[in-house]
């Protein structure tokens, strides 16, 4: 919320990370569209962020940052459905998209990189005799001292 409040320069918008201040803040998609404008200027224009009083016009605000965070890399999987915010529904999802967008800018953690591992055929056939603890283990088995139920009485 700090890093959306320097970027759009709203001095009146509340930081607060509580996930109810954050559904205030953002819920009308007009912080949300100006932030767009301040990354990719001209995307939305100010008329449409000004007159977004209606369900539906704020609605699709939400919708233009998150297409916006999808072009500039965001990954699918880290972006939220419009209804997330509106609805509040996950804002967990509305924070990790808003981090992603972040990472995106150099602040937060870094993005991992692919790290490719290349195996000889040796290397392969070696690792299908090994059997790994997650099957279990048969040490210690034994059928010593089973009994299950009754013994079985056969009478002529």
């Amino acid at each position: 919320m700090v890093w959306i409040k320097s970027q759009i320069q709203d001095s009146s918008m509340n930081t607060s990370g509580v996930a109810n201040n954050v559904y205030d803040e953002l819920r009308s998609g007009q912080k949300l569209a100006r932030l767009v404008n301040v990354i990719s200027p001209g995307k939305i224009s100010q008329k449409a962020i000004d007159g977004a009083k209606m369900t539906f016009k704020q609605m699709e605000l939400i919708n233009k940052f998150t297409d916006v965070c999808k072009s500039l890399g965001v990954p699918d999987h880290e972006c939220f459905a419009t209804v997330d915010l509106y609805e509040q529904q996950n804002m967990n999802q509305v924070i990790t998209c808003l981090a992603a967008l972040m990472r995106k800018f150099g602040l937060g953690p870094k993005e991992a990189t692919k790290n490719e591992r290349e195996f000889t055929e040796e290397q392969m056939k070696a690792g299908q005799t090994v059997i790994g603890l997650q099957m279990g283990t048969n040490r210690g088995a034994s059928q010593a001292g089973m009994s299950f139920g009754k013994a079985r009485h056969i009478v002529d």
